[in-house]
């Protein structure tokens, strides 16, 4: 018999201090072994020989030189990284309100009863799927600035043309000031089809009838959307703001697809520093250096937003 003053208790045995064997520890253990092997050794390891060396200088190949946290003070003080830190924050801002806000957008309209929205979900998840490297080659295709007879090759250009507004065709991935903001808008293209089908799935989790309780009681479209659909959704909201930074400011093949090696310094992101740190400049120690910030400020980024969206749910 259970009472609720004596804790757990059974035929009149107290479990409330309850603990398994030795045995069943161990037997518990193994189930997770295989995990945490995995994890040590393709993370835990990595890093730690990472971090290793990023206190060394080393060309690549050859003897290494321990220089401490000379790598670290010299990143501190490098302005075309932190510059490429920028360009990375503004692909990843414009990822977090065009890309999630279209995603949301497009997950509230499928979740009603509509006409074909099995085929909308299907169409919207299509960018996502696609390689880079045919993104790139094809969003090269629309906004290339060329010409080939006396006509535009770029399929935005000539559409430009075609309208009668010739005086607004753009170099649009060779100039500065648009290249980046291309990408970006590339880069959100491709990836609201995520977002798209995380939010939708947590949408339909959200219970029918708070809905149908909120409409006895009178509330509207926008009352039932503040006050039961974002609640709901904040843990979704959560995670999809978590990936969309984490591979935002990590975007690298589709940058190279796009624009290669031009406009190095005008387009340059974290990722793409660090290979030039290891290929143009042979300064291993210097590139894991920056990929140990990279990783930190990723990291602390994540735990920052978990507690900020904590204390929402809280309040």
């Amino acid at each position: 018999m259970i009472r609720p003053d004596t804790g757990n208790v059974i035929m009149g045995q107290n479990f409330s201090g309850y603990r398994p064997p030795a045995r069943d520890a161990f037997r518990n253990f193994l189930f997770v072994l295989p995990a945490v092997a995995i994890f040590a050794v393709f993370y835990i390891y990595p890093f730690c020989e990472l971090f290793n060396l990023s206190l060394h200088q080393w060309p690549g190949i050859g003897p290494k030189t321990f220089v401490g946290l000379r790598n670290f003070q010299e990143l501190l003080g490098d302005k075309v990284w932190w510059s490429a830190m920028g360009h990375a924050g503004y692909i990843t801002l414009i990822a977090l309100t065009f890309q999630n806000a279209l995603a949301f957008a497009l997950a509230l309209a499928c979740d009603r009863e509509i006409r074909l929205k099995r085929f909308y979900r299907l169409v919207f998840f299509i960018p996502p799927v696609l390689s880079e490297i045919v993104v790139g080659i094809l969003w090269n295709w629309i906004l290339n600035s060329g010409t080939q007879g006396g006509q535009q090759i770029g399929l935005l250009n000539n559409f430009i043309v075609q309208t009668g507004f010739p005086n607004l065709v753009h170099n649009w991935l060779s100039d500065p000031a648009t290249a980046l903001t291309c990408i970006a808008v590339v880069h959100a293209w491709k990836g609201f089809g995520w977002g798209f089908i995380m939010l939708l799935a947590g949408l339909q989790t959200i219970d029918r009838q708070l809905y149908d309780a909120a409409k006895v009681d009178g509330a509207g479209g926008w009352s039932m959307f503040c006050n039961i659909t974002i609640p709901m959704m904040i843990p979704v909201i959560l995670l999809v703001v978590i990936l969309t930074i984490l591979g935002s400011m990590q975007v690298f093949v589709l940058i190279l697809s796009l624009v290669n090696q031009g406009l190095v310094y005008h387009t340059e992101v974290p990722v793409t520093r660090i290979l030039a740190s290891m290929s143009g400049m042979n300064q291993f120690g210097y590139a894991c250096a920056q990929a140990v910030i990279f990783g930190v400020i990723l990291v602390a980024a994540s735990f920052t937003l978990k507690a900020i969206f904590n204390r929402l749910r809280q309040a």
